[in-house]
């Protein structure tokens, strides 16, 4: 099951071309998963199931340097920023290199990219909005963007399981791991919105992420 390649498809496509193809899904999302996240392309298909994921939620732009790598590797290196400064402010950090999903070989990377994309579809649930009608048609985009039928079926799986994030938070085998998954679900959370910012504070405690950690990947996330 390759849910890195889904998984950067996704996030490479979540940028511009957002906008235009969650209008015509009847949407009203806006076009931005993040700027650095968008990267150089990103097809209509991926654009099309984030639209669908995201509804009507405003998602972050977070921006700087990290913008040219795109896609997965973006969400990595802002973790890695996040994660360094923690280091050099916090004595209760732990010291050495942060082993963050753009950083790591295939198979750890693998790993990450599923309690990645298990966060990302989780906050992209905290608002109740998908239902029956959209699952079907979030399942159609993904079946074009991937042959797995295994993966295809996890992602269906996922979207149809209540939200937990006492489950969800169960993937983040590693500390990295855990403010790789918080930090995707800061992007498409909208704090205004009080289901959504309940659940990402439940999450970010079942998570245990320290709090300098955490303020820090909040920081990183609007960082522009």
């Amino acid at each position: 099951m390759n849910t890195q390649s889904l998984l950067d498809q996704l996030l490479k496509s979540a940028g511009g071309a957002l906008s235009g193809t969650a209008d015509n899904q009847g949407k009203s999302g806006t076009g931005q998963l993040g700027s650095l996240l968008s990267g150089a392309g990103g097809g209509a298909l991926a654009a099309g199931a984030v639209g669908l994921l995201l509804g009507s939620k405003k998602a972050r732009k977070i921006g700087g340097k990290a913008v040219k790598y795109g896609g997965l590797a973006a969400l990595g290196v802002v973790a890695y920023k996040a994660w360094q400064h923690w280091q050099q402010n916090s004595s209760s950090a732990p010291q050495g290199e942060p082993q963050t999903v753009d950083r790591l070989p295939a198979p750890q990377a693998e790993q990450h990219s599923h309690g990645i994309l298990r966060a990302l579809i989780g906050a992209a649930k905290a608002d109740g909005h998908i239902d029956d009608r959209e699952r079907e048609l979030i399942d159609g985009e993904i079946a074009k963007l991937t042959g797995d039928a295994q993966l295809h079926a996890w992602f269906d799986a996922e979207l149809r399981k209540p939200l937990d994030p006492v489950e969800i938070a169960q993937a983040a085998q590693t500390p990295e791991m855990a403010a790789e998954m918080y930090l995707a679900s800061l992007l498409v959370v909208d704090e205004q919105n009080f289901m959504e910012r309940a659940y990402l504070q439940e999450l970010a405690s079942q998570l245990r992420l320290d709090p300098q950690l955490r303020t820090e990947l909040e920081r990183q996330a609007t960082t522009v």
